[in-house]
């Protein structure tokens, strides 16, 4: 019914329940509903009243909402749904149509996809390691395309002291909470702990090999040409690079997180979203500190 749509207040109203079946709704979608609704509200007086600039101000909310739900997925699921990093590119296209900035949207999907797919390429040439998920690789593409290339790279130097501080808070406060069940499950005769089974032995944790870089430099091509947004509606796409949809890919993936796995998609969307409510603040002291530097001006 109509009064089951109302944001917040059906929420409430039912106080976290199904008004039929009584079933409990977990309170974040409420939470989810007063975030987007607090930023849409700071969008709306950014490029509303502040300035003149509807068209942008439409662009941004349309990202922002997407970005929400990049936040919560990717943290709780460690991945990022192909559908949504697919919307950013017609919104950042749409936009820039009609803003007569079509090469802002070139040059931002372009400078997004280089920047996180060569961190990629660097963490695995450099360190042997998986530095970049190709999610944060299509999300960033995306966001690019909507930001443009100079707030794209703010956003993930942004999204890199996030992540920093946040990201090391989290696993000093995960190591103390294992380090309090493994004292607890060892006190307890019988029961085993998170080091091992009843005998207390290790349990090797499995790792996985890193991507091989070939793989690495044939997807890259591939976001690089946005086949994978045309693989959402023709599979098959994906079958003539030797490869198999995301849906099929996470059904065989028996992949597990650790207690150092930290989803860095999240951060990036974070970055994006405060690019998007602080954009001419952040253009006007990149350009002034450029200035200052070369004495050249950002154009």
């Amino acid at each position: 019914a109509w009064k089951d749509l109302v944001p917040i207040f059906s929420w409430l109203s039912t106080r976290g329940k199904c008004r039929y079946c009584h079933a409990p709704i977990a309170p974040r979608y409420m939470y989810v509903e007063i975030l987007c609704g607090v930023l849409f509200a700071a969008l709306w007086w950014q490029y509303a009243v502040a300035t003149e600039q509807g068209a942008r101000m439409f662009a941004y909310m349309a990202a922002t909402g997407a970005l929400v739900a990049v936040v919560f997925i990717d943290w709780e699921l460690y991945i990022i749904p192909d559908e949504l990093n697919a919307f950013f590119l017609p919104v950042g296209a749409l936009y820039h149509l009609y803003a007569k900035t079509l090469p802002t949207f070139l040059w931002g999907a372009f400078a997004g996809w280089a920047l996180i797919w060569g961190i990629a390429f660097l963490g695995r040439t450099l360190l042997g390691k998986d530095a970049m998920g190709h999610g944060d690789i299509k999300l960033m593409r995306g966001v690019g395309a909507v930001l443009g290339a100079l707030l794209t790279g703010a956003s993930v130097i942004a999204a890199v002291f996030a992540g920093l501080i946040i990201g090391v808070a989290l696993i000093f406060v995960d190591k103390k909470r294992t380090q309090k069940a493994v004292a607890r499950a060892a006190a307890e005769p019988g029961e085993a702990t998170l080091t091992g089974e009843s005998n207390g032995d290790p349990v090797a944790m499995e790792e996985y090999p890193p991507e091989t870089i070939p793989h690495l430099l044939k997807m890259g091509v591939f976001y690089l040409l946005c086949l994978d947004v045309i693989g959402i509606f023709i599979p098959a796409v994906y079958r003539l690079f030797g490869e198999e949809p995301e849906e099929v890919m996470l059904e065989e993936d028996d992949w597990k997180p650790t207690i150092t796995t930290i989803p860095f998609g999240p951060y990036l969307a974070l970055g994006a979203i405060a690019c998007m409510l602080f954009a001419a603040p952040i253009q006007q002291g990149i350009e002034a500190y450029w200035a200052n530097a070369t004495g050249a001006n950002i154009r």
